[in-house]
C-alpha cells in the first residue's frame, strides 16, 4: 500500500492528499505536512464519486 500523506496550504487553507511523495504547492509556496487523523475528505454522497479510493471512511468521532 502507498503512503498517504496530507499537506495544507497556510494561506488559503486547502488540503490535499498525496501518495507519490512529492510536495503539492499551493499560493506559489510549497504546502505544509498536516496529520492525517483529521478527515481531509468531502463527504460521500451520490453526487460525488468516490469508487476509486482504497481507503476506509474518516473517523467522525460518533464511535465513543
Amino acid at each position: 500500500m502507498t503512503e498517504k500523506i496530507g499537506y495544507q496550504c497556510k494561506e488559503c487553507g486547502r488540503t490535499e492528499i498525496v501518495t507519490d511523495g512529492s510536495v503539492p504547492e499551493c499560493c506559489g509556496k510549497p504546502m505544509k505536512e498536516a496529520p492525517l487523523e483529521v478527515c481531509m475528505k468531502p463527504p460521500a454522497d451520490a453526487e460525488s464519486a468516490r469508487m476509486t479510493d482504497d481507503d476506509e471512511a474518516c473517523d467522525d468521532s460518533r464511535g465513543g
